[in-house]
């Protein structure tokens, strides 16, 4: 699955009520959506995670358009947290980056993408509690939140710009270990 950079389709509008417009007749309406794409987007609207996705957008001040694959681009997001370059809620990927550095990172939306999917299968925002969990333990066995992250993992940690960090040197048997 490809998805063109963010500001190539699509209508952007300044978040406000017009946003959530435009997010309901983006879920009215199939627009060719493929059933797997169109199930995961309803199913993110039912569980909630959606909706609270552009509660977000509109607390971080953002600009939605209509992505692919049934996807909202929440783009020039300004809230501080979290301080990654893109992250998703539901169906709606959250945006920092400006076009240019998104178009010299093009498989961070396909790495959002799956993201989305999970929500889907996770009962949408009990995702965040798990993937706090999953994060958690990440750190504990490497230092970094991402490199055991189940969720990270699965979504593709070069996609989304994650390096693999080794396991901590007490996880680490005598087989696995690096020489110093």
């Amino acid at each position: 699955m490809t998805l063109p950079a963010a500001g190539t389709h699509g209508l952007a509008v300044r978040a406000s009520t017009a946003d959530v417009e435009l997010a309901f007749d983006h879920l009215r309406h199939n627009n060719g959506v493929q059933p797997r794409y169109r199930t995961r987007q309803v199913v993110n609207w039912i569980n909630l995670s959606t909706p609270l996705g552009l509660l977000v957008c509109l607390i971080g001040r953002a600009q939605l358009e209509q992505g692919e694959h049934g996807l909202l681009l929440a783009r020039r997001y300004r809230f501080p947290l979290p301080p990654a370059p893109a992250f998703t809620l539901g169906n709606v990927i959250l945006i920092r980056l400006d076009d240019e550095k998104l178009d010299r990172r093009p498989r961070l939306l396909v790495h959002e993408a799956r993201h989305a999917t999970q929500y889907a299968w996770c009962i949408g925002p009990v995702m965040l509690l798990l993937y706090a969990l999953a994060a958690a333990w990440s750190w504990l066995l490497t230092g970094d939140p991402a490199s055991r992250n189940v969720f990270e993992r699965r979504a593709g940690l070069n996609d989304g710009g994650y390096k693999e960090r080794p396991l901590r040197r007490v996880f680490q048997t005598s087989t696995n270990r690096r020489d110093d």
